[in-house]
């Protein structure tokens, strides 16, 4: 197959891992997002232990706390294929959260002040079953904003 497409192919399937690992953290749905990482992935989030393993990645996230909402907006994603086997990719990420004990209004429920700023550095790796996983992902906050209270 043409190396261009072999490419754009690639660039697809593992830009849909960035976005479904995000919407699959925001749902809740830890085991399904462990899932999108290869067995012995590692996954360093801004604050604790590198995460070890795709069980490991799992357990953390179903420790999230109840009644947590999240919304993670990833954009701005950039590809590295400097290494076809295992390329890269850079997203910038905003991260929004709210209790889900807030009423909701016509506009939903208030957003918590804090809004995140940070980003997602991303390796892939192709799977025995041919599928993309991310192998190693490094999120880190870049800055934070405390909205006014009024």
């Amino acid at each position: 197959m043409n190396n261009a497409i072999e490419q754009l192919l690639t660039r697809q399937a593992c830009q849909d891992l960035v976005l479904r690992a995000a919407a699959l953290a925001d749902a809740g749905d830890a085991q399904a997002l462990a899932r999108l990482f290869a067995e012995d992935a590692v996954l360093q989030r801004p604050s604790g232990e590198p995460l070890q393993g795709r069980a490991a990645i799992g357990a953390a996230y179903a420790q999230r706390p109840p009644g947590r909402i999240t919304r993670h907006l990833v954009t701005n994603t950039l590809f590295d294929f400097s290494d076809d086997s295992r390329p890269g990719a850079l997203s910038q990420v905003l991260l929004w959260s709210c209790d889900a004990a807030a009423e909701a209004g016509p506009h939903g429920r208030p957003a918590h002040a804090r809004q995140l700023v940070g980003e997602f550095e991303d390796q892939f790796v192709r799977a025995p079953d041919g599928r993309w996983r991310i192998q190693r992902r490094t999120a880190r906050f870049v800055m934070f904003r405390d909205a006014d209270p009024g």
